[in-house]
């Protein structure tokens, strides 16, 4: 039965990879109680559960946590026809063509977060990431007033800005970070699925190319780091920040976690010590914010030379925690540091991001239930 303190929550792309993310996360929830489910319309009208089902019988189910059985019998709507008006918040997790389409249909009743790129670089669009810019969310509102919405657009950014944009703002606050070169070592589940990297490319293989990636970390990192201006005006919009950063990405045979070797040259020069007590003392009000999916520290840092190791670190805290290790100087410049991170593609940096994110916009108003 819904409570006056629940969330009602849809889930649009339920039956996708991060879709099935949102439920896993969402199954135990103790604020966001999921009523609606949709996907395509080759779904629509069956029980989830079956639609699940491939010709075969198996269950395509992919997330390690079972399908909660409440979420197998629900039926699955259309997401072209979907009615979200007696929802509170629709999560959705489509590709970027028909997010364009679909999410300003919602928004015009109820916040929406997403994990599409479609609006991620739209001026009155932040890109939210706890324990770095939440400052940045009175944009959501301008959006709504601009836009003529009752809701608004919040997407996430993309898997591989993650983990590098977490790592790099508590450099740029505490010390300033001009450049940035950074080489990601990607997971096959950021490509999805169908279509993506299949068995006989990845396999014994790394592809040196995936398309648009480096462009996106590379805009993305710029915005999340970047200053709100005219919060509570009609000219409110992010400055992005001055760092030039660089990036090569490439995908690598490994199911889900994302390496990435960092090279950073930063404005002061502090001692390793310094750094490290940085990256240990960020996001604080995150951790001890009592959110449900927040993680007890979003930065972890090892000391030994050999972590990170996306086996062994992907699922700290439940794959919320962005694991550190090999930081050293670089001797190429004055100020210049490297160090390795290993962030969850499909949890802090899809699903279970989206809904920590949410849980913060709850607390702070953003998003509240129709019948509180």
């Amino acid at each position: 039965m819904t409570t006056l303190h629940r969330i009602r929550v849809g889930v649009v792309g339920a039956t996708g990879l991060a879709g099935q993310q949102f439920l896993a996360a969402l199954a135990s929830h103790p604020t966001f109680e999921v009523v609606k489910l949709a996907a395509s319309s080759r779904s629509a009208g069956k029980r989830y559960g079956d639609a699940l089902r491939d010709a075969s019988g198996a269950l395509a189910w992919y997330c390690a946590a079972p399908l909660a059985p409440r979420f197998a019998a629900m039926t699955v709507e259309d997401a072209e026809t979907i009615d979200v008006r007696d929802l509170d918040l629709v999560f959705t997790a489509i590709d970027a063509g028909p997010a364009r389409e679909l999410e300003p249909k919602y928004a015009a009743h109820v916040p929406v977060i997403s994990t599409a790129s479609a609006f991620r670089y739209e001026d009155d669009v932040p890109l939210l990431l706890p324990g770095i810019n939440l400052e940045h969310a009175p944009l959501l509102r301008r959006q709504s007033e601009r836009r003529g919405w009752r809701g608004w657009v919040a997407p996430n950014p993309n898997c591989t800005t993650v983990g590098l944009a977490m790592t790099l703002a508590p450099l740029h606050r505490a010390f300033g970070v001009k450049r940035v070169h950074m080489v990601s070592m990607q997971a096959v589940s950021g490509a999805g699925r169908s279509p993506g990297v299949i068995g006989m490319d990845i396999i014994d293989n790394i592809i040196p190319h995936i398309p648009k990636e480096e462009e996106k970390v590379q805009r993305e990192t710029l915005k999340i780091l970047g200053t709100l201006r005219d919060g509570d005006g009609a000219g409110a919009a992010i400055t992005p920040a001055s760092i030039a950063v660089s990036c090569t990405c490439t995908r690598v045979g490994v199911i889900e976690g994302h390496t990435e070797v960092v090279h950073v040259e930063l404005a002061r020069t502090p001692d390793q010590d310094a750094i490290t007590q940085a990256w240990r003392s960020f996001g604080k009000e995150v951790s001890g914010a009592a959110l449900p999916s927040a993680p007890p520290a979003l930065i972890h840092v090892h000391d030994d030379p050999f972590r990170p190791q996306v086996r062994l670190d992907r699922d700290m805290n439940d794959g919320m925690t962005t694991v550190v290790g090999r930081l050293r100087r670089d001797d190429t410049s004055e100020g210049a540091w490297k160090y390795m991170l290993v962030s969850h593609n499909t949890k802090m940096g899809a699903a279970k991001g989206c809904v920590l994110v949410a849980e913060h916009l709850h607390a702070a108003g953003y998003i509240t239930g129709r019948n509180a």
